[in-house]
């Protein structure tokens, strides 16, 4: 402590800087100790993933992009920007697609998440995967995953009506049209940093026609 002039005490701005500090470490160092498995920090859940059922006991602050790549070295999801922003961790929750680095394991306890590891059935190509070899949609391949989950997605949203914002009419009672615009609109949310968006929406496209194995 320091006294001014008129007979005040103050803290001194080196007494100030540590007294944060000090701070700051004991609010840091229950956190690191919980993350390194303390008895009671882990959670039970039970998930589905890729047709097998599993039990974990994991930290809740476990996202399930990193129960995937982690813990389970399902490391075809990708781990791109960790905010939901590029798409490259595009999974299917219960048949829809979410960003999985969003949304923790523990919240989904008793789901089924599809990663791109389980699209393919005994040995064969699921025929997404199959179209963006053909229509070389990827160059890098690092957002493929995400890509080609979100576009299995995209062909079911379609077919059960679901509307974008580029949909023309949405009092029309008949099939929403898969046209470009609406490829591309419904596919905005993954990014390919190559620029290979006319080959994946030539695949996408391939699908929905029916013009691939």
């Amino acid at each position: 402590m320091s006294e001014n002039k008129s007979g005040d005490s103050s803290v001194s701005r080196r007494e100030f800087v540590g007294s944060a500090v000090a701070g700051g470490v004991a609010t840091i160092v229950p956190v690191h100790a919980q993350a390194a498995g303390e008895p009671g920090a882990a959670v039970k859940c039970t998930l589905t993933i890729n047709g097998q059922q599993q039990q974990f006991q994991v930290d809740p602050r476990v996202t399930l992009l990193d129960l995937l790549r982690e813990h389970l070295h399902l490391t075809g999801t990708k781990k791109g920007c960790d905010h939901g922003q590029c798409g490259a961790c595009t999974v299917l929750l219960n048949g829809k697609r979410i960003n999985s680095c969003l949304t923790l394991a523990v919240m989904h306890d008793g789901d089924q998440v599809t990663s791109i590891e389980g699209l393919a059935q005994n040995g064969d190509l699921h025929p997404m995967q199959a179209a963006f070899i053909e229509q070389d949609g990827f160059q890098c391949g690092y957002c493929t995953p995400g890509q080609i989950c979100s576009a299995v997605a995209l062909l079911e949203e379609v077919k059960a009506g679901a509307p974008s914002v580029v949909t023309p009419n949405l009092s029309d009672v008949r099939p929403i049209e898969l046209t470009d615009d609406e490829i591309r609109e419904r596919m905005s949310g993954n990014i390919c940093r190559c620029g290979a968006y006319p080959n994946i929406v030539a695949a996408v496209r391939a699908v929905a026609s029916g013009r691939t194995a």
